[in-house]
């Protein structure tokens, strides 16, 4: 990349996304948060897909902002609940963002489902808005299965009930929240959908 502060601001208070980011693109950029830059009131959540709300998340960070913006809607989507928690993943449990009420929800709801029907996916829908009104956005998935019970401190939300399809081909079965941040940024959902956006974000950052 060329010489220079080069900054994108992802549409998050998260912390732990934050990191996650700042790993996987290192020092040739400089990665604000909601917290970085001047407070404005944030749209609630209303789309009906994780692209619908990542697009309007990256649109309104930009337009706000006047910096390209970055956002993430993710969730979980688990087979034997045709698809659900999906996009109310956040706030399975009625209050959003209460990790162990929404993960202790989903394991009685599937606490007779067989391992064999006990699949799912980490889903990311990643949007990049520019402040001139582009938007683009791409999706990460992240294959395995939900577990008996929550292991593992590392990570967040689900985390600690996810088998990835690797850990089961690796024989270990650990959750996502027993690897470390490494392993993860290599598997996650969100390290593979970053990974596609990358060529265009440097684009977008470095125009010829």
């Amino acid at each position: 990349m060329t010489a220079g502060p080069v900054q994108v601001v992802l549409a998050t208070r998260n912390a732990k996304k934050l990191g996650e980011l700042r790993r996987i693109l290192g020092d040739d950029v400089r990665v604000l948060g909601l917290a970085d830059v001047p407070a404005f009131e944030e749209l609630p959540e209303t789309g009906a897909t994780f692209e619908e709300n990542a697009a309007d998340k990256a649109r309104q960070a930009a337009r706000e902002t006047s910096e390209i913006a970055l956002a993430d809607d993710s969730g979980l989507a688990v087979d034997a609940l045709n698809g659900m928690p999906g996009v109310l993943s956040a706030r399975w449990s009625g209050r959003h963002g209460d990790d162990p009420a929404n993960t202790a929800l989903l394991l009685g709801q599937l606490a007779d489902v067989p391992d064999e029907r006990r699949g799912a996916a980490f889903i990311c829908a990643l949007a990049l808005a520019t402040p001139g009104g582009e938007v683009q956005v791409l999706r990460g998935e992240w294959r395995g299965r939900i577990g008996r019970a929550a292991v593992g401190t590392n990570g967040f939300g689900y985390d600690p009930v996810f088998i990835p399809a690797e850990s089961d081909a690796g024989g270990d079965g650990r959750t996502s929240a027993q690897l470390s941040p490494a392993e993860k940024d290599e598997l996650s959902h969100r390290g593979r959908a970053l990974r596609l956006m990358l060529p265009i974000l440097r684009r977008q950052l470095n125009p010829a």
